[in-house]
């Protein structure tokens, strides 16, 4: 196997960065035949020409600004692994990297990391949402700790990952006030027709819900579906329709949209996941946040 040889990256790094040779040899206090035989090691090994010459400068080939781009991100994670290192087992506060999967409802995201913020000493939370097949690369990359989803990590899945279940609950729906009074039978029944605001087909609660609706004689109408559930909770507090939600944040979702909740399913179970790269959890934040949301979040969401 060959190995990248990072001495040459780096020459290759500030040579792009001053522009040229000399400027480069001043910096690094190599000579320039000396800095450009290095370079020049880096493209043969690279098979691509890294700089070509405009004039009396330098300027970067495709392959070369490729190779910059990992060049800047090696760097950097370089700079904060010493500056990290440096205050380890010091009073600064700790970091947790987590991925939240943009399927993954805010509020749930929210009731899940809240405790965090005031474990002591305290942590420094960082959040990153996005698909979650991004996350999980970054998660590979180590430069995620986990990813919080509602869908389990499935073995086709080319990242080597382990689920590590949090919980689960049922799916109640909502509507305001209004909606809820022209609502005269009990639930389920009074779903019959009425007008409903969906996720989109791609998450989970949509999955779980799509049979339960086609049982109904008279499905209720679908007259919206949104990637983003914060904004369909939005619609419905503006009496766009009856909108599901997982029923652990229910008391959250009546409080921040000002809706009122109608009924629940406790047959149909939504499923939440801490995703690692640990078959066993040894990153003691991440066993703190899985532990609270396993005996506080989710400890009274049984059917």
């Amino acid at each position: 196997m060959h190995w990248l040889n990072y001495h040459h990256l780096k020459y290759f790094w500030i040579v792009a960065q001053e522009g040229s040779f000399s400027r480069a040899s001043k910096t690094l206090n190599l000579t320039q035949p000396t800095l450009s035989k290095q370079i020049k090691s880096l493209e043969e090994f690279l098979g691509e020409p890294l700089f070509e010459r405009k004039g009396s400068g330098l300027e970067l080939t495709d392959a070369g600004n490729l190779a910059m781009d990992y060049a800047n991100d090696i760097y950097r994670l370089g700079d904060e692994f010493l500056s990290n290192l440096k205050t380890h087992g010091s009073s600064k506060p700790k970091r947790l990297r987590v991925g939240a999967s943009d399927a993954l409802p805010k509020l749930v995201c929210h009731s899940i990391l809240q405790p965090i913020l005031a474990l002591t000493p305290p942590v420094v939370l960082r959040c990153e949402e996005g698909p979650t097949d991004r996350l999980l690369a970054d998660l590979s990359l180590k430069q995620l700790d986990l990813v919080l989803t509602d869908a389990p990590v499935s073995g086709d899945v080319t990242v080597k990952a382990f689920n590590h279940h949090l919980g689960d609950c049922g799916v109640s729906f909502f509507a305001t006030s209004q909606i809820r009074a022209t609502l005269t039978e009990k639930f389920p029944d009074n779903m019959e027709g009425k007008k409903l605001l969906l996720p989109s087909l791609n998450t989970t609660l949509r999955r779980l819900l799509d049979p339960w609706i086609k049982g109904f004689k008279h499905p209720p109408q679908i007259v919206a579906e949104f990637d983003d559930s914060a904004l369909m909770k939005v619609f419905g507090r503006e009496s766009a329709g009856i909108f599901p939600a997982p029923s652990v944040v229910a008391e959250a979702i009546c409080r921040e949209y000002d809706v009122v909740e109608i009924g629940t399913l406790q047959h149909i179970r939504v499923p939440f996941y801490a995703v690692t790269i640990e078959r066993k959890l040894n990153h003691p934040i991440v066993m703190q946040l899985v532990e609270r949301a396993r005996k506080t979040l989710f400890q009274n969401q049984s059917p």
